[in-house]
């Protein structure tokens, strides 16, 4: 039965229970208590960054930007724009297993493959244009279009340029021998190429010298109309001319007081390499 006596002591049990004072880490740390289960973090370890090759000292990456090309992967030397792979970097492109090999089995393939014509045509012609007529000359089948760099084979059916229907195609005769002649893959490159002899785009199309009108040959033998004036399209000009020759035009180029008229209208494909 509760009384007076029980409720006070309840009150000075609770009281006393209040007033005891809290026990800080550290003394609990000294007590009997064990506080092996309580772990401190570990200190974290400084992890050194390896520095790239030309980074200096102070900076994350190379330089000031934050993109810098010493740690980012090459841009790619072949794309697919939709209608065809086109080659961005020929030097790139001729040292991956992606190029054909030069055709020895064929002899002017093999003539051509000679490291002494590709630096004869690179003094004629910008050397982006000299590396696709070398590489379009010593090989039999693999093609590079001089003017939009797509890379095809002969015999290949390629979309037009100026379709936006991709299921129709140029099969003519004469698109077919001028991608064996100079590389260009369709008319459109072809009149882009000989943007600067427009009278002389319709008789050179599809054929070599000897097959040509005479007035248009000597046309495409001048210095041209002059509508474009940049390195690129007086080399795709170049270009055309030479590979309406069976030598390019190289016979002349080495010998000039000699006449050569005779074997570039000959069939003999290999007047130069005779000589």
């Amino acid at each position: 039965m509760p009384g007076p006596c029980n409720s006070t002591r309840k009150r000075t049990k609770a009281k006393s229970s209040r007033s005891k004072p809290r026990l800080s880490f550290e003394s609990t740390s000294s007590s009997n208590t064990s506080w092996s289960h309580i772990r401190t973090p570990s200190p974290v370890l400084s992890v050194s960054v390896p520095r790239v090759a030309g980074q200096e000292s102070g900076s994350s990456f190379g330089g000031d930007d934050p993109c810098s090309s010493a740690v980012l992967p090459p841009k790619p030397f072949i794309h697919d724009p939709g209608n065809g792979h086109r080659v961005r970097d020929m030097p790139a492109f001729l040292s991956s297993f992606f190029a054909q090999s030069p055709s020895l089995d064929d002899p002017l393939c093999a003539e051509f493959s000679q490291n002494e014509v590709l630096q004869m045509l690179c003094t004629v012609l910008p050397e982006e244009t000299a590396l696709i007529l070398w590489y379009n000359k010593s090989r039999s089948t693999s093609r590079i279009c001089p003017a939009c760099q797509r890379l095809y084979r002969l015999g290949d059916v390629l979309p037009d340029h100026t379709d936006e229907d991709s299921s129709r195609f140029d099969l003519s005769p004469q698109l077919e021998r001028e991608q064996s002649i100079s590389g260009l893959c369709s008319a459109l490159c072809f009149i882009l190429a000989s943007y600067n002899y427009p009278a002389a785009i319709k008789s050179a199309w599809g054929h070599m010298a000897e097959e040509m009108d005479e007035d248009a040959w000597t046309r495409l033998n001048s210095s041209g109309d002059g509508n474009a004036d940049s390195p690129v399209s007086i080399g795709l000009g170049m270009l055309v001319r030479m590979t309406r020759l069976h030598d390019l035009g190289l016979a002349q180029l080495c010998l000039p007081d000699l006449e050569f008229e005779e074997a570039i209208y000959s069939d003999c494909e290999d007047a130069f390499f005779q000589i």
